[in-house]
């Protein structure tokens, strides 16, 4: 049960957080034009080793790590992130470690916003790390991305129903694409007490986590790969337009990972990690 609390105890409570990253590409290839932190959410480049794997395995991609610089989000807070990949260039983003959303003092909601647009010709890259809905939580997590035709992009999520031996909290995603100003894919998950039937077998039973990978490839314009159900509980599925999504539950977060990459797999190169 939540408490009201007074309307300065909850400002008191609540973080507001902004950030911001752009990617362009010039005679030098791709670089990082915009990199903006904000409070919990730390942008800092970072240099792969060798070619990445996601992106024709160039070796000049610009490539960003996301870092929490304070725990949460807690109850209340707000966070929004805004994503421009910049016509030409190839963005990577990495996320640092796992996020853990908690319950603030005085029950109110924490949301996380992200807003991504990936211009013509452009490649971008998210291979987040998973999000834990702790006990308590009540979160709402989105991810708009509007995506030009001619662009590609490969973007994870991972949910983990609370931590090892409790019941998760509230919580609520929505993944939203655009391809060209016309609808690609809307998908959205809601779990927790709050959520009529979402532990029933049509949505996710007795399942520790849930997760999706999807790509969107201008080389599948005249068909994407067709649909796969690999798994019991995984599938691979083509969308209306050149993309796929890969969705599954699984027991644990280990066991969501390996379905996740054998569906990416499945796609072959370049696409295969």
């Amino acid at each position: 049960m939540f408490v009201s609390s007074p309307p300065e105890l909850a400002a008191a409570n609540r973080m507001t957080a902004r950030a911001a990253l752009a990617s362009a590409r010039d005679g030098r290839g791709d670089r990082i034009a915009t990199l903006r932190s904000d409070g919990p959410l730390v942008l800092r480049p970072s240099h792969p080793k060798g070619p990445e794997p996601l992106s024709h395995r160039s070796p000049d991609v610009a490539r960003v790590s996301l870092a929490a610089g304070t725990a949460g989000p807690l109850g209340g807070d707000d966070y929004a992130l805004s994503v421009r990949v910049g016509a030409g260039s190839t963005l990577v983003l990495q996320d640092v470690a796992m996020m853990l959303v908690l319950p603030g003092a005085t029950g109110a909601r924490s949301r996380m916003a992200v807003d991504i647009r990936i211009e013509d010709g452009a490649t971008f890259v998210w291979w987040a790390e998973p999000i834990i809905a702790g006990r308590g939580c009540r979160h709402l997590h989105e991810i708009r991305i509007e995506i030009a035709p001619t662009a590609r992009m490969v973007i994870r999520e991972e949910t983990i129903l609370g931590r090892h031996g409790e019941v998760c909290g509230d919580f609520a995603s929505r993944l939203r694409i655009t391809r060209g100003g016309r609808p690609l894919y809307d998908q959205r998950l809601c779990v927790g007490p709050s959520a009529d039937g979402a532990t029933g077998a049509a949505i996710l039973g007795d399942a520790g986590a849930a997760g999706s990978i999807v790509v969107v490839d201008p080389a599948w314009e005249d068909g994407a790969p067709p649909a796969d159900p690999f798994a019991a509980t995984a599938s691979r599925t083509p969308l209306a337009g050149p993309g796929v999504a890969i969705g599954a539950v699984a027991l644990d977060s280990l066991a969501l990972r390996r379905h996740l990459m054998r569906g990416l797999a499945s796609l072959g190169a370049p696409w295969a990690p």
